[in-house]
């Protein structure tokens, strides 16, 4: 699947400009068509994994642990698009290194508290802090995203007495 020092494409005549003929570190030896498959896959498995947590709802420990791998493979998906390299380094680029460390820091606090503590009111409130970290992680894909949603929220929870 890997190999070093060879190119996703062959030579540089063939690559275009689009997002998967990209340069992906030339370790990858996955095709085009086989790196949207993977980005599909992934992103449908963890969907699934995310709807079907919704079905054992009333049991947090086994929805904490179908949602956080649903939500890892979903996020995780895009490295079949972007490269592994290149997922990380977008992940801890400067602008969103602290929406990552929240993100996994919830992902991972939600896994102690569904499987060792096994804690429910825990477990709902680490979900939900996940949920919301999630949320303020892909808003930093998105230009200006993260901050009009702040002004939102200050602007209906600023209340003057």
């Amino acid at each position: 699947m890997w190999k070093l020092g060879l190119g996703v494409f062959g030579d540089d005549e063939e690559r275009g400009q689009s997002l998967l003929d990209e340069d992906s570190e030339d370790l990858c030896s996955l095709t085009p068509v086989q790196r949207l498959y993977g980005f599909g896959g992934c992103l449908t498995g963890g969907v699934v994994c995310m709807i079907v947590s919704l079905l054992v709802f009333a049991k947090p420990i086994k929805f904490a642990a179908l949602f956080t791998f649903g939500n890892v493979l979903a996020v995780g998906s895009t490295a079949f698009l972007f490269g592994p390299g290149q997922q990380m380094r977008m992940m801890f680029d400067s602008v969103r290194i602290y929406a990552t460390a929240i993100y996994l820091g919830c992902v991972v606090l939600a896994l102690i508290c569904a499987l060792l503590i096994h804690n429910k009111i825990l477990t709902v409130i680490a979900m939900t802090s996940e949920i919301c970290a999630l949320i303020w992680y892909s808003l930093s894909y998105i230009p200006f995203a993260r901050r009009m949603v702040s002004e939102l929220m200050i602007r209906f929870c600023d209340t003057e007495l």
